[in-house]
């Protein structure tokens, strides 16, 4: 009776410590994607009282954020293939350092060219998270039989809540103390971070050669041609509309609701209106079990077309209920278009994958700065959202087309499938 029982209890062992540890992986890469979307977003927040520190008007502050999200955009690729043939857990740590780093270098910035070259450095080591984390996150999902929809739905909370914080947390502290108070205290939060994540996360290099090589879904050469590319021309147009509302929502909030209020009071009006997305994702987190992904996203994304249109002629409290909407159909896809493009990627080039789909979806950051500052110089917000409502259609028109894409591939497998 005792070899069973010791048998038993010894093989049991390792799958509570397996467990354990993948539920530990995911709790960090939740904290680091609320972080990843947080650090990002302190500089549109406090650019509003810079314009009084540095005497220059909020279209040419802005576009030096532009430094941050070129290089958010351009590093993913380097990012994606590092994680896939060297560590994705380093990389994961050299997110948490790396970031911490950069935002005390924006903190301690003595004039505006070095603050745009730490914002560059802040971009390049914010990059990592994505390609890498997403992979990540879908490889513990996957372990976990059902519950990816849950777990890919509670990460986009995760980061949804850094996106709406950046905008309260980074407008108070500005307000009470100093704009590079803002900076300061993520810094340290960040580092701490990054240190006990080393120290709880064992080395995972020794697995990249055993990742599973095939996706769930076969695709001829063609279909996986036209699949990714339609994936790309929605990662660009999403891009777009999420960068434009994020990156110009504490303005649009000053012009359009509460005129000469403090900037906390800016802060926390966006917080409110970013908050909508989160519960959007709870939401389509439960759907998918009910749901055909691919179906939810052409849904979602005409409630983001419908929100952006209606946004570009509405005023006060009418504003905040269509951005609301907006915000939340920009947060809800993430969660689908993340499980969709998993069941048609292999582990093993996962990252790879992600980080050519993440680097089209930030690299649009740039454009959309740079359309934020001649829209709004040009016509005011209600130009940069009527803009952004003819993205969000276009992006509406691709999920649409990629359904069709999905149903014909799905009924073929199908049809396969009793051969089999």
């Amino acid at each position: 009776m005792t070899g069973p029982s010791t048998a038993a209890t010894s093989l049991a062992e390792p799958s509570s410590a397996d467990d354990a540890a993948r539920r530990r992986s995911i709790s960090f890469l939740n904290v680091a994607h609320g972080f990843d979307h947080f650090v990002l977003l302190i500089y549109p927040t406090v650019v509003i009282g810079l314009e009084a520190v540095y005497g220059r008007p909020y279209s040419e502050l802005i576009v030096l954020s532009s430094a941050a999200f070129l290089a958010f955009g351009m590093f993913s690729l380097p990012a994606g293939w590092l994680a896939d043939r060297w560590s994705r857990r380093n990389m994961m740590a050299a997110f948490y350092l790396g970031c911490g780093l950069s935002m005390l270098a924006v903190a301690l910035a003595p004039n505006l060219i070095v603050l745009s070259a730490a914002m560059f450095a802040l971009g390049m080591f914010a990059a990592i998270y994505h390609p890498v984390g997403m992979a990540m996150l879908i490889e513990a999902a996957s372990a976990n039989g059902g519950t990816m929809g849950r777990t890919l739905a509670f990460n986009g909370v995760c980061g949804n809540l850094g996106v709406s914080l950046a905008a309260g947390v980074s407008g108070a502290l500005a307000y009470w103390i100093n704009w590079r108070a803002a900076f300061y205290a993520p810094a340290a939060l960040l580092l701490v971070t990054g240190v006990v994540y080393m120290w709880l996360t064992p080395d995972d290099r020794h697995h990249a050669s055993k990742r599973q090589s095939k996706p769930a879904v076969t695709l001829t050469p063609t279909l996986m041609a036209l699949l990714f590319g339609l994936f790309l021309v929605i990662a660009l147009s999403a891009g777009l509309v999420f960068n434009v509302l994020t990156i110009a929502l504490p303005k649009i909030v000053d012009e359009g609701m509460v005129k000469d209020v403090p900037l906390v009071l800016v802060g926390s009006v966006a917080t409110a209106v970013l908050l909508c997305g989160a519960l959007a994702q709870l939401a389509i987190g439960r759907l998918v079990e009910w749901f055909s992904p691919h179906y939810l996203f052409a849904v979602v994304t005409a409630l983001g077309f419908l929100g952006n249109l209606w946004a570009s002629y509405a005023e006060g409290v009418p504003l905040m209920i269509a951005l609301a909407i907006a915000i939340a159909a920009i947060y809800a896809q993430v969660t689908v278009n993340d499980m969709i493009l998993a069941r048609y990627t292999a582990d093993a080039w996962r990252g790879r994958v992600y980080a050519v789909r993440y680097f089209t979806l930030f690299i649009s950051s740039t454009i959309a700065i740079g359309m934020i500052a001649l829209l709004h110089k040009t016509g005011g917000f209600g130009l940069v959202l009527g803009a952004n409502a003819a993205v969000a259609f276009l992006m509406f028109l691709a999920t649409a087309a990629l359904v069709v894409l999905i149903v014909n591939v799905e009924g073929r497998q199908a049809e396969l499938q009793p051969a089999e």
